[in-house]
């Protein structure tokens, strides 16, 4: 399974930004999917995940309501719409997938200005 993360970059505090990441491969039996993020020095922190069958969403406890988390099975594709971005969301953000095996992103910058 391969993925490709896009829709990073620069947005101001209180502003919006939609990650996209895309998948190709052998993306049968995928069951789950989402997005993990990471700043230097930290480890990487879990922010959402969704459910490749049942779009069932779970989100990091930092999220409280911020973030969305989709789907789009046709175009084997999942999102992260990110709102009320704070300073702090600044990090690398990775999308994943899981099977049997934890699939990864190259990850997109989230930078968000004060």
């Amino acid at each position: 399974v391969q993925l490709q993360a896009s829709g990073g970059g620069l947005v101001q505090a209180g502003g919006s930004l939609r990650l996209s990441c895309a998948l190709s491969g052998r993306t049968f039996e995928i069951y789950g999917l989402g997005w993990f993020r990471q700043t230097p020095g930290k480890e990487r922190e879990f922010v959402a995940g969704i459910h490749w069958r049942t779009s069932t969403t779970f989100f990091g406890d930092f999220v409280k309501g911020r973030f969305t988390a989709s789907r789009d099975n046709a175009k084997n594709a999942v999102y992260l719409q990110m709102n009320s971005l704070k300073p702090e969301d600044t990090a690398v953000y990775y999308c994943y997938a899981r099977k049997f095996d934890w699939y990864w992103g190259q990850g997109t910058l989230v930078t968000v200005s004060s």
